[in-house]
């Protein structure tokens, strides 16, 4: 892609395009793709990979016990929430 640089009256330099090839996108899109592939295999850290396991078996944990709390609470549910909130809120 040629590009012409043009100089305004405050000293600022503009590129313009002068000609787009159509491989031009093809081109910009390769390039995209071959970094996010780069990206998302490099994975040579073993903090970051043991954070992540830690930080994702967490999350796991957490949501699967709500789920089963509230298997068994059923229709009680709503009942244990406001009692929950109003110690909340007498503790505040």
């Amino acid at each position: 892609m040629s590009q012409e640089v043009i100089t305004t009256k405050d000293g600022l330099k503009v590129r313009k395009l002068v000609s787009l090839k159509p491989s031009t996108s093809e081109e910009y899109r390769e390039a995209i793709m071959h970094r996010v592939d780069h990206f998302s295999q490099k994975r040579d850290s073993v903090f970051n990979n043991m954070v992540e396991n830690i930080l994702v078996k967490g999350l796991e944990l957490i949501l699967e016990t709500k789920i089963r709390v509230d298997d068994l609470l059923g229709d009680q549910k709503e009942t244990v929430q406001d009692f929950i909130e109003k110690l909340l809120f007498i503790g505040l």
